[in-house]
């Protein structure tokens, strides 16, 4: 197991300089690569203030020169927005300038707003995606391709930017069985969400991922997967309080878009309540956020339940000071790791799939 960051970049109130998101981000993803940390994640979405990273390929060749170590991932691309030739080319420069280091995070949407201002149909998405996905695999493993296909059509291409070397690791978001099956039998790893934010709603996600590569006559026990979290270590219960009262505005503005319910004002979200969303307390009382002791707890207690291989640790969220999350980065490394390592021994052998029998 090992942990990542996650970017999702958005703002709360108006008036913040983009630039200044971008700056505080890049900033976090370098003091997490020194604190250890395997992933920097980049979230895409449009149009509001939800998230300002319209172009996590853009993020991540910025982030090729400001890093050496750390991988750099989408998270995720959502690829039904993108004309396929223009985005598999640019999948070749990105893992080309990072020199191998792409992960490459892939999901078909699931917000209408956007897909309403790209004047594409969300229904279709799951389908685009997988296309689209298979042209990739065609684009690299010759010099030139063709396609054929239900949503695209392409003639004898050559897409000149090519990936380091083999292609690039695919990761899977979302909750269409269709893009799970194709994980399945690709050995992708899948990615949860805090919907999925106790052990027993873990653990239940992991059951039906099994489900799913058992179908494909696959081992369960290869299966990967990552849990993406809000993340907060401070001894300082009002610090922790308003990590919270942060994590449940940004769940509304996601509440709010998955649903149609968005209301905005100007370019901001409108922040609404959502049916059977729980009180700050009991988000505290699941929630990843607290001391030291708490925060190892909890996560000791999700690795037992349900052995994710990743955790996509999101520190920085809503109007928070970037203190409190250059804070917790710094606390992974000084103070959860070592408490998890007391448990569980070396974090890389946690949620290793087991090779299947000969």
């Amino acid at each position: 197991m090992d942990v990542g960051i996650f970017n999702l970049m958005g703002y709360r109130n108006r008036g913040v300089p983009t630039a200044a998101i971008y700056d505080r981000t890049i900033a976090q993803v370098k003091a997490a690569e020194a604190a250890g940390f395997n992933i920097a994640w980049f979230a895409e979405h449009h149009f509001s203030n939800y998230c300002v990273c319209p172009s996590p390929l853009m993020m991540l060749a910025r982030l090729a020169g400001e890093t050496s170590r750390i991988k750099l991932a989408s998270g995720v691309v959502i690829v039904p927005l993108y004309h396929p030739s223009r985005l598999i080319a640019e999948i070749g420069m990105v893992d080309s300038m990072t020199h191998g280091r792409l992960v490459l995070g892939v999901g078909s949407g699931y917000q209408p707003y956007e897909f309403e201002r790209f004047d594409s149909a969300l229904p279709e998405a799951p389908h685009r995606l997988l296309e689209v996905m298979g042209m990739m695999e065609k684009a690299f493993a010759g010099e030139t391709f063709s396609h054929e296909g239900e949503y695209y059509s392409l003639p004898q291409t050559h897409i000149a930017p090519r990936p380091a070397g083999k292609l690039p690791e695919i990761w899977v978001a979302g909750d269409n069985p269709d893009l799970h099956r194709y994980a399945a039998q690709r050995d992708c790893v899948v990615m949860v969400t805090p919907r999925h934010f106790t052990p027993a709603l873990l653990a239940a996600a992991r059951r039906r991922f099994e489900d799913i590569w058992r179908a494909a006559g696959k081992s369960p026990e290869a299966l990967r997967f990552g849990a993406m979290r809000p993340f907060c270590v401070t001894d300082d219960k009002a610090e922790a309080m308003a990590f919270l009262e942060n994590a449940r505005w940004q769940i509304r503005l996601s509440q709010s878009l998955r649903r149609k319910e968005q209301e905005m004002d100007g370019g901001l979200l409108l922040e609404k309540t959502w049916e059977g969303e729980p009180s700050l307390e009991e988000m505290g009382s699941f929630m990843l956020v607290g001391d030291a002791d708490t925060v190892a707890a909890r996560m000791a207690a999700e690795i037992r339940a349900a052995s994710p291989c990743h955790y996509l640790l999101q520190m920085q969220i809503g109007d928070l000071p970037e203190s409190i999350a250059m804070n917790t980065i710094a606390a992974w490394d000084k103070a959860i790791r070592p408490r998890l390592e007391r448990e569980f021994g070396p974090l890389d052998r946690i949620g290793v799939p087991v090779p299947a029998a000969a």
